[in-house]
Order: C-alpha cells, then sequence, then structure tokens
C-alpha cells in the first residue's frame, strides 16, 4: 500500500499563496440555480470548459439536482455536464471517490453489518452481557456509533482511561473495560482483515484528495458549494479548494445581518445555526467581511424574511436586542403562512391540501419537508384520496416495507409456534400464496381463521394445527392446506426449537420458508421485487456472507436478532412518483427549492429533535475527550429550518397534540412568538382555513338522523325453537333473535382470545358435573380430592394459560371445598341429586304453528318429600327476584315449566319445592345458594306461580310474533340489557340512540 504523497517541505502550498475565495448565497435563492448561473459565467458560455469543471457538494441528490439546473439553464439543452461529486455530511456517508478515480491506495472498508456482526461476536465472547444475539447486535451499532463519531472528528479513544479516575462509580470501570473492544481488539481485526472502518476510509479519501490539490492544483475549474464544513476532514478540502487559483467556495445562507456581538456569541452555542459556519469561517482563517456576493450584488442581497429569521434566532445571550430592533417590513411576512392542526392526521390532511391547491397553478411545484416519518407517511395517505402517488425521498424503513414485514413475520411465526395473531398476520399478507392461486390461498386463510384459530388458542406448533383441523367436522376442506403448511415450517421450526444452532443454518431455513410463502402457482417469487425487495435481497446477501462471525446461538432469539440487523436500512425511491410534488426529509432538502415550501411536525422532540444522549460516554467526558456535544446536530436542523423557511413562499405547520399529550411548539417558532408577540401581520400569518377544510372533506351536507331498525319477516321465516337462555334475549332484545335465528349470523370470537367468563363457567360446570355424576348419592369421605381431581381434568387444555393457573384455578380449589361441605349438609337433610345438564323440552300449539321450548338445566334435585329444587350455576352475578318476577329473566321459572310438564326425559312431574341460583365466585364467600324468592304484596310467589306466569308471558310473546306486523325490536327497553349485545353494531345502536342535536 503506497501512502498519500505528502507537500514538499520547501515549496510552499497553495493554502499559504492565495487567500480563500468564499462566495455565500443567502436564504431563500434557489441555491442551485443559482450556483449553476454562476458556474457557467465562470466558464465564460464554453461547453469543453464546463465539462472540465468539478463540482463538490453534500449529496447525491444535490448532484442530480445541479443536472436538472444545468437543464433548465439551457431550456433543455444538450450540454456536458462538469464532474459532479458527493462529498457528504456529517449526517450521511454519500462520499463516492473510488480508487480507481481518484488513484488512491487505501485498504477496503468493511460493510456496516459485517462490522456490526464481527463486534457482536466480540460482545458475546463477555462474561456480563448474557449471550443474547439481539442484545449483543444492539450494543455493537452504538460501539459503531462511538467509532465513527472518533473517526470523523479526529479524536483518538486511547485517553478514556485519563477520563476516568479510579474514585469515580464502578459502572463507568465497567464501561471503559468494555469499551477495550473498540480500542484494542477491534483495531487487530481490522488489520488482520486488510480493511478500514468506512468513516476512516472517507475520511482518509477526503484528506488525501485535500493533499493532493494542494500540492498539483487542479488547472480546471473547482467549486465546493452547500456545505457548512461539519467534518473536519471536509473543512480540510473546502479550505483548500478555496484557496485554489482555480476554486471557489460557496456558502449556504451565511449570516451577513447579525452584528458582530452575536456572531462572536456563536461560538458558545453550538445549536445555533450558523454554528457550523462560524467554525469553518474560523478554520479557513477569514472574517465575514471578506465573503463575496455569488457573481452579483442583487442576488446576494439578504431578504426581508431571511433577515426576520436571523434576528429570531440569534443566540440567547444577545436577545435584549430584539427591545430596540425596528419592525420587519412587510415582505418579510409576505408568502408566510401557518397552520396549528388538532392532531397529527388533522396537520397531515391541511399539507395536503395545501399541495393539492399548488397543482392548480400550472407549473408550479410544492415539497413536504419534515423530520416526521410519521406525518410524511399519512401525507401520502391523504394525497392518495386524490389518486396523487408522492414517494418520501428520505425512505422507508426496510423492516417496515412489505418485504420487510413479511420476512419478520415468517420468523415471527415459527418462533412463537404458529400463535394466531401472526399467522393469520403472515397468510393475510399481499404475498402470501404458498404455491397456490392468490385468491384461492386467501380464501382457505380465512376459512381457517373462522373455524379454527377464533377463540382460545391451540397448543403450540403446526403439528396441534394440523392435529385441530384433523379433529374438527371442517378438515376435509382444510387438512391439505395445513399439512402443507406444516411441512414447509418443519424444517425452520425444527431448528428454532433446537436448544442451539447456526446463523447460517437459520438464515437458509428463514429464506427458504419466506420464498415458498411467497411464490404463486406458475409464477417465481416476488419477494425479490421491486426497490425494496432488492434492498431485502441485498441484506440477506451481506448478512448470509457474514453470519459465520456468530457462533451457536439461540434460536428463540433469532426474530429478535433479524429486527436489530434491520433497524437503520432505508429504502429510497430511484425516482420521484410525481414531477411537481416532494417529500423531502432534514437532509435530502439541503439545497433544495420548490414554489412552495411545507415545513411539517414543528414540535419539539421532533424538528429539532431530542439531542442524542451517548450510551458510553458522559457530557464532561466528551467535552475532555475532544467530541461534539450533542446539540451540534441541534445546529444542522436549525440551519435547515433558516434556509427553507426564508423561502418566498413557506407553510408552516404543527400539531397541537401528539397521541392525545399536548406537544411543545418547536423552539424556533417561540422564537418568533416571542419576538414578534404584539405584531399584528405576525399573528396574520395564522390560518385555519386547511384544517377546517380537511374536517369536512368527510362530513356530509346533512346529519340525518336514522330510525331504529324495525324487521318484520314472514312468520314462516320466523323461529320455531328457542331455549330458555334465547326466551331471555327475546324479551330483552329481540333484534338479536332476528339476526341469530332468521338472519342466521353469529357473532366471531377473537383472535387468540384469552379464557373468559364463558370459558370459565364451562369448565366449573364440566368438573362439578363430573363429580356429581360420579357419586350422585352417596359422597367418599376424600370427596374433596376427587372433585379437585374433575377440576384438574376440566382445566386440562386451559391450565398452561399464566391467567388460569394464577387465579381461576386458586378460585376453583375454594369453591371446590365450600361446595363439598354443601354437599354433606344437603345430603344430610335428605335433599338428592336427579341428574346434571339434563336436557328438556315442551311444545306449545300457537298460531303460527308449533313452537318447541327446550333447556339444558344444570341440576335438578329431589327433596326428602320428593318435589323438586331446579338449579341453575352462576359464575357471575344471578338476577335479582324482580327480574325473575318481573319475567326479564324466566330461564329457571321455564325451566320449572318445562318440569311440571313432565318435559324432562326421566323425571316424573311433580311439584316445585325451589328455583335456585348457586353462584360460583371463588372470593368471598367463595360460593352462595341463592333462592329465587320474590314477593307480591308482601306475600311470597311460590315457584309454581313463577313457572305458570312464564309460561303465560311465553304463550302472549309467541302470539304477539305470530303476527307479521310485530317487529323485532332492537334494545326496545335498554334499561334491560346490562351490557353491549352481540347485535349491536348491526342494529346501528349507536347511531340512532344520540340524543337530539348531538352530531357526534
Amino acid at each position: 500500500m503506497t501512502e498519500v504523497a505528502a507537500a514538499p517541505s520547501d515549496s510552499r502550498s497553495v493554502s499559504l499563496r492565495h487567500r480563500p475565495r468564499v462566495y455565500s448565497l443567502p436564504a431563500g435563492q434557489p441555491f442551485l440555480d443559482r450556483l449553476a448561473e454562476g458556474i457557467w459565467r465562470d466558464a465564460g458560455g464554453d461547453t469543453i470548459a464546463l465539462a472540465r469543471a468539478t463540482v463538490l457538494l453534500p449529496n447525491r441528490r444535490a448532484c442530480r439536482n445541479l443536472r436538472d439546473a444545468f437543464l433548465r439553464l439551457t431550456n433543455g439543452a444538450p450540454l456536458l455536464l462538469p464532474r459532479l461529486q458527493p462529498i457528504g455530511d456529517i449526517d450521511d456517508d454519500e462520499f463516492v471517490l473510488t480508487a480507481d478515480e481518484g488513484g488512491f491506495d487505501l485498504p477496503p472498508a468493511i460493510t456496516p453489518l459485517e462490522r456490526q456482526l464481527l463486534l457482536a461476536s466480540l460482545i458475546m465472547k463477555r462474561p456480563d452481557t448474557g449471550g443474547d444475539p439481539a442484545v449483543a447486535t444492539k450494543l455493537a451499532e452504538a460501539l459503531a456509533n462511538l467509532l465513527d463519531s472518533a473517526q470523523i472528528e479526529d479524536v483518538s479513544l486511547d485517553r478514556l482511561d485519563e477520563l476516568v479516575p479510579a474514585e469515580l462509580a464502578h459502572h463507568w470501570q465497567v464501561t471503559v473495560d468494555f469499551l477495550k473492544i473498540v480500542r484494542e481488539a477491534w483495531p487487530k481485526i481490522l488489520a488482520e482483515r486488510g480493511q478500514m472502518d468506512p468513516v476512516a476510509r472517507r475520511v482518509q479519501l477526503i484528506r488525501a484528495l485535500a493533499q493532493r490539490w494542494a500540492v498539483q492544483p487542479p488547472a480546471d475549474l473547482v467549486y465546493a458549494a452547500g456545505s457548512t464544513g461539519s467534518i473536519p476532514a471536509t473543512a480540510e478540502l473546502l479550505g483548500v479548494v478555496a484557496r485554489l487559483p482555480t476554486g471557489k467556495l460557496v456558502l449556504p445562507g451565511l449570516d451577513l445581518t447579525l452584528d458582530e456581538a452575536a456572531w462572536d456569541a456563536i461560538a458558545g452555542e453550538p445549536s445555533h445555526s450558523q454554528h457550523g459556519l462560524w467554525a469553518l469561517l474560523g478554520s479557513l482563517g477569514i472574517k465575514r467581511s471578506e465573503i463575496r456576493a455569488w457573481h452579483s450584488a442583487e442576488v446576494g442581497q439578504t431578504t426581508p424574511r431571511a433577515a426576520m429569521l436571523s434576528s429570531a434566532l440569534r443566540p440567547a445571550v444577545t436577545t435584549d436586542a430584539w427591545l430596540d430592533q425596528p419592525a420587519p417590513p412587510d415582505a418579510a411576512f409576505a408568502g408566510l403562512r401557518r397552520i396549528e392542526a388538532a392532531t397529527p392526521q388533522d396537520e397531515a390532511g391541511a399539507i395536503a391540501l395545501v399541495m393539492r391547491e399548488t397543482l392548480e397553478q400550472p407549473g408550479h411545484t410544492a415539497a413536504l419537508v419534515t423530520a416526521d416519518r410519521n406525518l410524511a407517511r399519512r401525507v401520502v395517505a391523504e394525497l392518495a384520496r386524490w389518486n396523487i402517488a408522492v414517494d418520501d425521498s428520505a425512505g422507508t424503513p426496510l423492516a417496515h416495507t412489505p418485504p420487510g414485514v413479511f420476512f419478520r413475520l415468517v420468523a415471527q411465526v415459527i418462533a412463537e409456534r404458529a400463535a394466531p395473531a401472526p399467522l393469520l398476520a403472515l397468510l393475510k399478507h399481499p404475498y402470501a400464496a404458498g404455491t397456490y392461486e392468490r385468491a384461492h390461498f386467501l380464501r382457505l386463510a380465512r376459512y381457517l381463521e373462522r373455524r379454527i384459530l377464533r377463540g382460545p388458542r391451540l397448543a403450540g406448533g403446526f403439528c396441534s394445527l394440523v392435529k385441530a383441523v384433523t379433529e374438527s367436522r371442517h378438515a376435509d376442506d382444510l387438512r391439505v392446506f395445513v399439512e402443507r403448511l406444516a411441512a414447509a415450517a418443519a424444517p425452520f421450526e425444527a431448528l428454532i426449537e433446537s436448544n442451539a444452532a447456526h446463523a447460517i443454518d437459520l438464515l437458509s431455513e428463514h429464506v427458504k420458508l419466506a420464498e415458498w410463502l411467497a411464490t404463486r402457482a406458475g409464477e417465481p417469487t416476488d419477494l425479490w421485487r421491486g426497490d425494496a425487495g432488492e434492498a431485502l435481497a441485498n441484506f440477506v446477501g451481506e448478512f448470509r456472507l457474514s453470519t459465520g462471525h456468530l457462533e451457536k446461538i439461540d434460536p428463540r432469539r433469532w426474530p429478535a436478532l433479524v429486527d436489530t440487523l434491520l433497524a437503520g436500512r432505508v429504502v429510497r425511491p430511484r425516482y420521484g412518483s410525481h414531477p411537481r410534488l416532494a417529500i423531502w426529509g432534514l437532509l435530502e432538502a439541503r439545497l433544495q427549492h420548490a414554489d412552495v415550501i411545507i415545513l411539517g411536525g414543528l414540535n419539539e422532540g421532533t424538528w429539532p429533535p431530542e439531542p442524542e444522549e451517548d450510551p458510553w460516554l458522559s457530557r464532561p467526558m466528551r467535552a475532555q475527550l475532544g467530541l461534539s456535544p450533542p446539540e451540534r446536530r441541534i445546529g444542522l436542523t436549525a440551519h435547515d429550518f433558516a434556509q427553507l423557511a426564508a423561502s418566498p413562499n413557506v407553510v408552516l405547520t404543527r400539531a397541537a397534540k401528539i397521541e392525545g399529550a399536548p406537544s411543545v411548539p418547536s423552539r424556533w417558532l417561540l422564537r418568533l412568538d416571542a419576538m414578534l408577540a404584539n405584531d399584528p401581520r405576525w399573528k396574520a400569518t395564522r390560518i385555519v382555513d386547511y384544517a377546517d377544510w380537511h374536517r369536512r372533506l368527510d362530513l356530509p351536507v346533512k346529519i340525518a338522523p336514522i330510525e331504529p331498525p324495525r324487521p318484520r319477516p314472514p312468520v314462516a321465516a320466523r323461529p320455531r325453537k328457542l331455549s330458555v337462555t334465547q326466551v331471555e334475549t327475546w324479551v330483552r332484545d329481540p333484534y338479536a333473535i332476528f339476526a341469530r335465528h332468521i338472519l342466521r349470523l353469529r357473532p366471531l370470537e377473537p383472535v387468540d382470545a384469552d379464557p373468559g367468563a364463558l370459558e370459565r363457567g364451562l369448565v366449573i360446570h364440566q368438573a362439578l358435573d363430573a363429580f356429581i355424576r360420579k357419586f350422585p348419592k352417596d359422597l367418599p369421605p376424600d370427596a374433596l380430592q376427587h372433585l379437585l381431581r374433575c377440576g384438574e381434568e376440566a382445566f386440562r387444555p386451559l391450565i398452561d394459560r399464566p391467567s388460569v393457573r394464577a387465579f381461576w384455578w386458586p378460585r376453583f380449589q375454594r369453591i371446590a371445598k365450600w361446595f363439598i361441605e354443601e354437599e354433606f349438609s344437603r345430603r344430610a337433610d335428605g335433599i338428592q341429586p336427579l341428574g346434571t345438564e339434563l336436557r328438556g323440552a315442551l311444545t306449545f300449539m300457537a298460531a303460527g304453528g308449533p313452537f318447541e321450548l327446550r333447556c339444558i338445566a344444570d341440576r335438578i334435585d329431589a327433596t326428602a318429600d320428593g318435589s323438586l329444587i331446579i338449579i341453575d350455576y352462576k359464575t357471575g352475578q344471578p338476577p335479582s327476584d324482580r327480574q325473575v318476577n318481573s319475567g326479564l329473566s324466566p330461564q329457571l321459572p321455564l325451566e320449572a315449566a318445562i318440569a311440571l310438564a313432565g318435559g324432562f326425559p326421566g323425571i316424573i312431574a311433580r311439584g316445585i319445592a325451589e328455583l335456585a341460583f348457586v353462584r360460583l365466585s371463588g372470593g368471598m364467600p367463595p360460593g352462595e345458594y341463592r333462592y329465587v324468592s320474590p314477593s307480591q304484596d308482601g306475600v311470597r310467589v311460590p315457584p309454581e306461580a313463577l313457572a305458570a306466569a312464564a309460561r303465560e308471558g311465553l304463550l302472549k310473546r309467541i302470539a304477539q310474533f305470530d303476527l307479521e306486523r310485530t317487529p323485532y325490536l332492537s334494545r326496545p327497553r335498554p334499561q334491560w340489557l346490562s351490557r353491549p349485545g352481540d347485535y349491536d353494531h348491526l342494529a346501528r345502536v349507536k347511531e340512532w340512540s344520540q340524543p337530539a342535536g348531538d352530531e357526534a
């Protein structure tokens, strides 16, 4: 490897022979258009001289847009462009000078992913990290960021030991010991591999180019434009360009209006918008007075808006100057608008309307600039309402793109053993086809959801899914589908469930399963198509080449590892989808121009962002080491704001609340508010039209309240069989009977539902039923143990759930103890069970035909004199005596009516002694017999009278609904219903039950 030649000691370098030639284009000017005009003038209109020129710009987008500026300059005529070279800034890595282009001999750069995995392998070997690959890769990313920061700012980490004296807290000592990875182990690894850190290589390339030009100045024109020199190496290169005989440095938005006191105060305020330029001028050794206007005094003049922003953003220690400064001219407010929306969604809608309005003006362009990617996505969605497609040029996280989401879901489904929620998310993903036709695959997935996956979760794994399908009555339709899924997932599933596996094996099986699932019948896989698919393929390729650095890992950590490695990867569109509208991030917006500039998300914590705290070093340690404070990046974003807000037509937007919590306006808005508090022109810039228009877009012209539904189906379609519990529903909410028995609609259970009151009641009923069937007469001395064994059997399918084991089972144990005590007492009194879960029926003759009443009685006992006690178990709250007596809760009286008519097979019709609810809560008390004992005029109503009244009420209801004019009303008496019904949404209850005049 050859060394970069240094300047001869006997010859003065260019930097000592020439005063720097530095120019400035003020904020508010179309930077690249003016730059193109000036370069064209310097070339004297000579296309050959122009083609030999070199222009250094901050990023690739600026290079592309300068190319477009030259085309606008020549009205589209063919032109040989200068060499356009991005040199990058502190926020990006875009110096792309290669060895062949530059003639520099430097080792190749290690890829970021390989570096992260190599550092992670070193971290995992430490005993204090737990060996978790996901945690190790996160720590590796933080270490890599520390390395990059030190290399960007030319800081050596060798002095870390000096920063942490022995008496400092123990955790700092641990941190310094941990950082030996990057101080000692990492340089050795790079030397052995013959590679360099990407940032270190970039810095050396920039310095090598600066040294070459300092010794051998190019004969052709050289320009460095738009950079603030935030990287020391870049600042050196800019200094060399400024001193070249043919070089010029063009600064973006240098503030020439600030007084000297304020300019000097910038030194102590890294968050100031001019701090970067202040430091650059200091490194160049020139004063602001030496800065020239770019090519013409008219172009170099500061606009009134830029001057107003300069004053508002002046250093904090000099803001007393606001008291004496004159009011800004009217021109400073011309074209300036502010929107303060209620929510981010309203903000996005208002921005979309501003952009849509711009399209009404021929040839005009608009751009949203924001650091809030969620806001950008909302604006994209809002513009889609008018079929306007706009890309977010700041990019979309790869993990959030369709291929990235699909790839992550594959790992999640296997790691979570085919849990219903991630499995359905995967099967319904647009890429999922599993070699079927997509429409057929989706039908099968939906069928699987309805029939198998809704309700409490099955035992884990695809095998349990296959078993559940096989044992169901829908096996013929779904068995082949589920078996194919299980067979494809089996190799990856086996690896995930093993104790340890190599990362390369996990990645291979992960990719195989993802490709198979994303393959449609007769077509290649869609997984790797498009910009996002290519980015995912590149990630997989890099990961495959680097997996050898990881030893065997815990396969259960695989999804977390993939998520960690995907984090930070961004997919940027190659070309904008709309020629006149754009959405830019702060980096992409630098040096850009549009007719309407919208600065969105101007809230503290978003723009500017919160300063990133160093996980390794405290602020004093960073300062002692020579690293810049975190506020330095705020200064860069402040410069972006000042540049863009000075544009002729600007809209400033923010949301007053974020996720329901009040937000704080950006510090720059607060500065403007403070400086212009009494200026009516500033208050007049705030507009509400766009936010109001957005709210009105989806509002109807008139809100006409609807009437409650009154369906009147033919008598022949009305149900002729109902259970006693359904009769109670018929009384309280007839519409539910209409929806269930006439429309034949069944409520769907939630996906992956936690077992609720229904499941708790079923298992308790099952346990008590099994016990009573086992001991219908005499109880054994160890009856409690027998009941607990019955409970264990009933709870078996659910006992693995933490909530069941922690809450339900202890409650059942208390219920069991109480129940056995009660059973001994009742049987000692001569009460004997006649049966449990007894089916009964009673048929009534009515005008519309026979009507059958059915029931399943939880339990029927016989007293010593032979009369019956009808019992219903309740794990919830039983109905009150008043509800039973009024007919609102006719379950037990109707069961008594069936018993009196001999409707229970095997039980002779006889008198009814009691109707009883047994409340089984497991609390204090664990259980309680609650006998139905309503009174009327102070006299107890006997059970047989309740049964007769319930029978008579049912006959009247049957006769009433045998008339076709009788409608099935929804919630005719809302006070009768204690909770929302399963069909309230179908009846649109919330729409017609609103108070009069309430538009909500």
